[in-house]
């Protein structure tokens, strides 16, 4: 096994396209300063190309393992399937960068792994037939802006079905000795993780801003996998707070603001325990 992961830095929602250079060159020298072992990116990087572009810029800076997850807001301009498919290139290119939706589990000690996947607001949880939302990603993203918005809710159901049977595969993979996954997603998997301003959502927004079918397949493994413990990190809704779904599963879902670069927690990985502690540094 490679040398323990034991100090990773999470960020969530940077939108670095939103932040201008100064900000950015403070946020990094902040995280230099911190010195983690890794750090943990879960999703809405940027927009469209210039996704890639800031993850080079990130790994040249930092020098270190950068583990990520897309937001929808990174398929902006593109397809879906056409920006993993350049992300998955990159990474091949650039060997401190693993995209986990299209990577194994990462081991970060001898009990505990790292998996992750995207997700999707799946449609799935709340009225989607009854909701007034409806977000940029219709318009932004080709695989809804090409296609009859009749099709947009089986769209919608289908990624988040994929997301659920990727993150399905990777646990069934996990071997016993394996007591604690940390998983990262984009989208919280509940809704009792989807956070604003300290209430979480209703039904008209829980469509686009749940996973659910990303979030049976986590209470099922909770379920079958009683002594490992499930934590979970997401984003998307801009708004923090954390759900104790069972004993054995948790979800943290991080703080982000336009303009301004956060990092939201370092975790502390030991072979029994995974701990929380925000910096609350920003750099507005």
């Amino acid at each position: 096994m490679n040398q323990p992961l034991r100090r990773i830095a999470w960020i969530t929602d940077p939108h670095f396209d939103h932040a201008k250079l100064d900000v950015w060159q403070s946020w990094t020298a902040k995280l230099l300063d911190l010195d983690p072992d890794a750090i943990l990116i879960t999703g809405d990087l940027s927009e469209g190309d210039d996704v890639a572009y800031q993850l080079r810029c990130l790994a040249e800076t930092l020098n270190r393992p950068i583990h990520f997850v897309l937001g929808n807001h990174d398929f902006y301009g593109k397809s879906i399937a056409s920006t993993r498919r350049d992300l998955i290139a990159l990474c091949r290119d650039v060997p401190q960068l693993t995209y986990l939706t299209d990577h194994p589990a990462v081991t970060l000690n001898a009990s505990t792994v790292l998996i992750g996947d995207d997700g999707w607001g799946d449609a799935t949880e709340g009225d989607y037939a009854g909701s007034i939302v409806r977000l940029n990603d219709f318009q932004l993203i080709e695989d809804f802006r090409t296609s009859n918005p009749d099709s947009w809710q089986s769209l919608l159901n289908a990624e988040g079905r994929a997301a659920a049977d990727r993150i399905a595969e990777k646990l069934r993979n996990l071997p016993d000795e394996i007591t604690q996954v940390l998983i990262a997603t984009h989208v919280p998997p509940f809704r009792e993780a989807c956070w604003y301003e300290g209430q979480t959502t209703d039904d008209n927004w829980a469509p686009f801003f749940v996973c659910g079918q990303l979030g049976r397949v986590l209470r099922t493994a909770a379920e079958q996998a009683p002594k490992r413990k499930h934590v979970v990190l997401c984003g998307h809704t801009h708004h923090d707070g954390v759900a104790q779904m069972t004993d054995n599963l948790v979800v943290h879902t991080g703080f982000s603001r336009y303009g301004s670069l956060e990092i939201e927690s370092m975790l502390s990985i030991e072979e029994d325990i995974i701990e929380l502690s925000r910096p609350t540094i920003c750099f507005p």
